[in-house]
């Protein structure tokens, strides 16, 4: 009992240190790596090397941004699965933390890789306030407005808010590693099946955009672990659809939400 509490004192704290890590690292990579800041281009090329080489450069700092910044923003948001996931690992039921934690980080990971194509994409549009961007920002947020109050967002976020419920749906051995990371996966899906619109509005946005990021990190903090984040998440879809015709009506907005 004394080392599950211990456990218990611990988790909360470590996840909240990995995310003022991930938060550190966005903070100094967010001038260098947002598609507005570069003007559009994604990884200079002094050597003349050709396209591919700084290609792979861009990929892999996006990369490393990427993971940073969803540790930042979704570390806290998991504190009660994790911990609930820990008792067990105390108890010699389960494989290590960090193994359920690495399966949750690597669902994140994977869709850091379309992210970096909208990125790339985006980057020189941002840079230059063109109004299809605008246009695109407000089809984002209203269609994400719209999410926020279907079944499906409800459903995920009910696993998320009850991860008692999400572990007895779990089948296999908890303490083969193997079972752990896919666990850790399927938690992963569930989240990324409850937040992929709100990440879908930061990505339009620039990605690496830090009071975005503040604002849906503390969204999903709010929704998954208030007491009235239930509520909250339907009530947010006001302010994204009117945002969403802000953009509409004025698309040239969209250089003054980066």
């Amino acid at each position: 009992m004394a080392r599950a509490s211990r456990l218990g004192r611990a988790i909360p704290v470590a996840l909240v240190g990995f995310a003022g890590v991930g938060w550190a690292w966005s903070l100094v990579t967010a001038r260098q790596m947002s598609p507005r800041a570069m003007g559009g281009q994604v990884a200079p090329d002094p050597m003349g090397m050709g396209s591919a080489a700084a290609t792979a450069m861009s990929l892999t700092s996006f990369m490393v941004a990427w993971l940073a910044m969803m540790a930042a923003m979704m570390l806290p948001a998991i504190i009660p699965v994790v911990r609930l996931y820990g008792l067990a690992a105390a108890r010699g039921a389960a494989a290590p933390v960090p193994v359920f934690v690495a399966g949750y980080l690597t669902v994140w990971g994977a869709v850091g890789l379309p992210a970096s194509l909208a990125w790339r994409a985006l980057g020189e549009p941002l840079a230059n306030g063109d109004a299809w961007v605008g246009y695109l920002a407000a089809t984002v947020l209203l269609a994400a407005a719209a999410y926020q109050l279907t079944p499906l967002k409800t459903a995920c976020l009910r696993h998320c808010r009850s991860p008692l419920s999400f572990f007895l749906r779990q089948r296999g051995d908890l303490r083969r590693p193997r079972t752990a990371l896919r666990m850790g996966m399927s938690h992963g899906l569930v989240c990324l099946g409850c937040c992929w619109a709100l990440m879908a509005i930061l990505i339009t946005l620039g990605t690496m955009q830090v009071g975005a990021m503040l604002s849906i990190a503390a969204l999903i903090l709010l929704e998954k672990n208030a007491p009235q984040g239930v509520l909250i998440a339907r009530t947010v879809p006001a302010v994204m659809a009117a945002l969403g015709v802000a953009l509409l009506a004025h698309p040239s907005l969209i250089s003054h939400l980066g």
